[in-house]
């Protein structure tokens, strides 16, 4: 009961919103009832279902890109400190400056696609690397001391002690980064779509929303979502299969 207990909230919202909307002969174009919305997806599915791709693969294409170059170079500021101590600043302010700024900079040098890519790429890295180093860092002194003690090379030290050791952290970056990537996609498409490039889900939520198509907007909306939520749940079934039953997180949620 208590798993279905969620699914049960979430059908009763959207029945006080479809009561709502016709009780109170709300104008489609103001709010749409979750059936309009609904009819709106189906009918034009074939035009969504293609913008979904687009955005889907983006943030797949990003996400890979941000765990692969995050990943090395956690290993290489574990191996080196004075290389973490000169770059690490660098990937700090690319974090915290606002996505939604650099877009459209990013449109004037780079096409629409590209320009995409990066800004995914640029929000779903930090929280890879910060995480990775951190992992790569945390591993028991102790343990460490022992390698050392029995002549393991650091690079061994990496592969054998480290790298286990920081998968936890890792994996918890990777989650985070997911839906950063999907977040960075749909804020550089925003962008791309006020700009009158693009084919994403955010493009036509702009689209929709200069020709006043409120049913469409919302379709594209619901589509981002279940979107987002499928990359948590596949990440997270990354996070269980890898972690299995040997990390503590893991064995407290069963």
């Amino acid at each position: 009961m208590n798993r279905l207990l969620p699914l049960i909230v979430f059908l009763a919202l959207l029945g006080a919103w479809e009561g709502v909307v016709h009780v109170q002969a709300i104008p489609p174009y103001v709010l749409p009832a979750p059936s309009l919305i609904l009819s709106t997806l189906r009918e034009d599915w074939s035009l969504l279902s293609a913008s979904l791709w687009v955005t889907l693969r983006i943030t797949a294409l990003a996400l890979a890109l941000a765990t692969s170059i995050g990943v090395a170079l956690a290993i290489l500021f574990a191996q080196w400190t004075w290389l973490e101590r000169s770059f690490f600043p660098l990937a700090v302010i690319l974090q915290v400056t606002p996505i939604i700024a650099i877009a459209p900079l990013l449109l004037i040098y780079l096409d629409a696609d590209t320009a995409v890519l990066a800004c995914a790429f640029l929000v779903a890295f930090f929280p890879i690397l910060s995480n990775t180093a951190l992992g790569l860092s945390s591993t028991d002194h102790n343990l460490r001391d022992l390698f050392d003690l029995y002549g393991a090379s650091s690079w061994q030290q990496m592969c054998l002690l480290r790298l286990p050791s920081a998968l936890p952290y890792f994996l918890g970056g990777l989650r985070i980064a997911g839906g950063l990537a999907l977040i960075g996609a749909i804020a550089a498409e925003i962008a791309a779509g006020a700009s009158g490039q693009g084919a994403g889900l955010a493009y036509r939520i702009v689209e929709a929303g200069y020709r006043l198509n409120i049913p469409r907007m919302f379709a594209a909306l619901a589509l981002i979502s279940v979107a987002g939520i499928a990359i948590w749940l596949v990440l997270d079934f990354v996070n269980r299969a890898l972690l299995g039953k040997w990390h503590d997180s893991a064995r407290q949620r069963g």
